[in-house]
């Protein structure tokens, strides 16, 4: 009460504190006095997480990667060449943020699948859609819906939270808004004009109050938590990210090739002279500087972890280092296979403002250009630690890479301890 009873007039403070009281007698806010209060109970919330005991505020762990391809092209732009950046006065080869990040998604999916072996899973995956009527009608049917009832239930429930846009959705979520439509009958039919307008709000302010329940208690999508999420239609179901990705630039200037390729016709005939086909295709080949920082702090709080011992963050942390170390963006790798893991890393567990290297010189080739690349990045990383001094905050650093005996594991666990 001290804190808001400054900030706001004095109707709505009245008003507003009363609801405090009604929030503490009854443990929740119906959903329109939630809907209406949302951006007082989000200073409110905020405020609560900053007094929580959160041991990871602050701390974040950073991946600095190096990783060598051949002749690739991991990711296209809109005419199917390599993107690129012109970096240092250079053009650069380049992997978005957003391709990689999606390839690190999809294979948490298998590293869970072999790691749940419990009953009880440790973390549960969302799914990233534009069907979100789909999932709900399913789940509405294993609740006793009709078939029609649940197409029209999806479809309500999937114009309440998204225009045709994609939404992040957890299985829980995805249940409990069936669980709502049950609770209504199944009956989610909208009318025509203000009416449905009106209702179709109602219906919104309804998932968003099943949603902060899930949010606010064991929440435990990995992926969600992860890579946030933001919802247009119900901002309230934002999740902030925890993992934050550069785009993959090349150390060194490379520049997109072509090749030329020809395609035979297995039933040629005689006097059939040459290709069936002819086609050129881009591609090149790199050393690729890769940055992700994970918040430690971030995702505690979307977890609701308090303590510093806790056994999530550490199996969070392993399953997203080892979606870091497999993934590779499955652009034409069945024409031009880039299978190539983790060259070298410098890995830190820090506290203080994430350190990007710029690689702003491009290297040059030194039988090769990984041994340079290793070498500008361990002098950028050691100059800037000396420079930052207090303000670099650093728990612990690890170099993966130049020992053999060294395995991510080793590194995995490394991290583990140090958090």
């Amino acid at each position: 009460k001290p804190i808001f009873a400054a900030r706001l007039r004095s109707p709505t403070k009245t008003f507003f504190l009363n609801l405090l009281q009604m929030e503490l007698a009854a443990g929740e806010l119906s959903a329109a006095a939630y809907y209406r209060l949302f951006p007082f109970l989000s200073l409110l919330r905020l405020k609560r997480q900053t007094m929580k005991k959160n041991p990871y505020t602050g701390k974040i762990v950073e991946y600095h990667i190096l990783q060598s391809f051949p002749v690739t092209c991991l990711n296209r732009d809109d005419v199917g060449s390599p993107k690129t950046a012109l970096i240092g006065g250079v053009p650069r080869s380049r992997v978005s943020s957003q391709c990689w990040k999606r390839r690190v998604r999809m294979d948490l999916h298998s590293l869970l699948d072999n790691n749940n072996n419990d009953a009880e899973p440790q973390f549960q995956l969302g799914i990233r859609t534009k069907h979100i009527s789909d999932l709900v009608s399913e789940a509405c049917k294993k609740l006793g819906a009709t078939d029609e009832q649940a197409a029209v239930s999806g479809d309500t429930i999937s114009q309440a939270l998204a225009k045709d846009t994609l939404v992040f959705i957890s299985p829980a979520e995805c249940n409990s808004f069936a669980e709502y439509a049950k609770e209504k009958g199944f009956d989610l039919q909208i009318p025509a004009g203000k009416e449905g307008a009106k209702k179709l709000k109602s219906i919104t302010q309804e998932l968003v109050k099943l949603s902060k329940k899930i949010l606010d208690k064991n929440f435990n999508v990995l992926d969600i938590a992860l890579f946030g999420r933001m919802v247009a239609q119900a901002p309230e179901m934002e999740v902030q990210a925890a993992a934050s990705f550069s785009h993959a630039i090349s150390t060194h200037k490379s520049v997109p090739e072509i090749d030329y390729f020809t395609a035979l016709d297995d039933m040629r005939k005689p006097e059939e002279q040459g290709s069936a086909h002819l086609g050129p295709i881009e591609y090149n080949s790199a050393t690729y500087y890769r940055y992700i920082s994970l918040d430690l702090g971030q995702l505690a709080d979307t977890f609701g972890i308090e303590e510093e011992s806790d056994e999530e963050m550490k199996k969070a942390v392993e399953i997203f280092t080892k979606a870091l170390f497999v993934a590779v963006p499955t652009a034409r790798q069945h024409s031009c296979s880039g299978a190539s893991p983790w060259d070298y890393a410098r890995v830190y567990v820090r506290k203080g403002q994430r350190l990007q290297v710029p690689f702003e010189t491009p290297v040059r080739c030194d039988n090769g250009y990984l041994n340079p690349s290793i070498k500008a990045l361990d002098s950028y990383l050691d100059k800037k630690e000396k420079m930052c001094g207090s303000l670099f905050g650093k728990i612990a650093g690890f170099e993966w890479g130049k020992n053999e005996d060294y395995s991510i594991d080793d590194l995995i666990h490394g991290i583990q301890a140090a958090i």
